[in-house]
């Protein structure tokens, strides 16, 4: 273990601070000693961080940047508008990341993306097969945008001697999650899918692709845990997969979201929508080692809080 970073005092800047993951985020790092006072969490109306200006006056006065802000979405997003993923992701970190050089932040934390791994990759991925093939297509163009940024850190960390970490979540759900179907991840999605036949009385649901492929899901309670833990204890040039090592199939996914919301109708596979990457699953060792992450919420007891959450706010 290296020297834990101490929060306190600390003026830290959490981008994409007010989402999903960014508040959960604010809350580990008050748990870990920060001043929730301290922390800064812009909002993008506020702060284009596509305008260098932004970038400059949001990392101002800062000791900490975690860089959580993306332009993302699910598959239907990534072919609707891959350029508008590529570009955004990108200006949005190799700005930031200059403007924190530049103002003399002590730390950065850029968190990553799983699509950055090729698309046909040992399972479980690990960390130095991130440069082994070009990404799945579908989502190549944000994983690009993404993966540019680790090579950005490395490169400022060897010429300036810039304290910037680069971790790589899995997929991540949880309540307060992005329930919209034109955006949502696949949890999400098919949540709402059930719960919205439910509403209806359909005795049956469409289902994207063959469910044959295979995926990996992060409790975003988890996720942010690691990520602060992260934060204070990791300081290396080699990038880190923050993951649970548990893999399900699409088709096993759906059966187990049915099976806890009560759900028996059949499910009709769209084979003709595309599958994405056959296999995701993360080999999590080094973030362990590193800074001794490990997932503790379980994959039905997430799947549940999740669940639960949308019932209540799905009006």
């Amino acid at each position: 273990m290296t020297s834990t970073l101490d929060f306190t005092n600390q003026r830290i800047l959490v981008t994409g601070g007010a989402g999903f993951l960014g508040r959960q985020v604010v809350d580990q790092l008050c748990k870990a000693g920060a001043d929730r006072d301290k922390i800064t969490t812009p909002r993008s109306k506020d702060c284009d961080l596509r305008q260098m200006e932004s970038c400059q006056r949001a990392v101002d006065q800062q000791d900490i940047v975690i860089h959580l802000a993306a332009h993302v979405g699910g598959i239907g997003l990534n072919r609707e508008k891959p350029a508008e993923l590529f570009y955004d992701n990108l200006m949005m970190g190799t700005q930031l990341i200059h403007a924190a050089y530049e103002a003399g932040v002590k730390k950065f934390v850029c968190v990553g993306t799983i699509c950055a791994y090729p698309k046909f990759t040992p399972v479980p991925f690990k960390e130095d097969d991130l440069w082994n093939g070009y990404p799945e297509e579908t989502n190549a163009p944000y994983g690009i945008a993404k993966k540019a940024l680790l090579v950005q850190l490395q490169a400022y960390r060897q010429q300036y001697g810039f304290d910037g970490i680069y971790l790589l979540p899995v997929n991540l759900y949880g309540p307060e999650d992005n329930f919209d179907p034109r955006s949502s991840h696949v949890i999400p999605a098919l949540i709402r899918k059930v719960h919205e036949a439910q509403q209806r009385g359909d005795k049956q649901i469409p289902v994207w692709g063959d469910g044959s492929p295979t995926r990996e899901f992060l409790y975003s309670t988890d996720a942010a845990r690691g990520i602060v833990m992260g934060t204070q204890s990791y300081s290396k040039a080699e990038p880190v997969n923050l993951g649970t090592g548990y893999e399900i199939a699409i088709k096993d996914l759906i059966e187990l979201i049915c099976r806890l919301m009560e759900f028996d109708g059949e499910i009709v596979w769209e084979t003709d929508k595309p599958n994405g990457q056959p296999r995701r699953c993360l080999d999590t060792e080094r973030a362990k080692q590193a800074f001794g992450f490990v997932a503790q919420v379980g994959f039905e007891e997430g799947l549940k809080n999740t669940i639960d959450w949308y019932r209540q706010h799905a009006a």
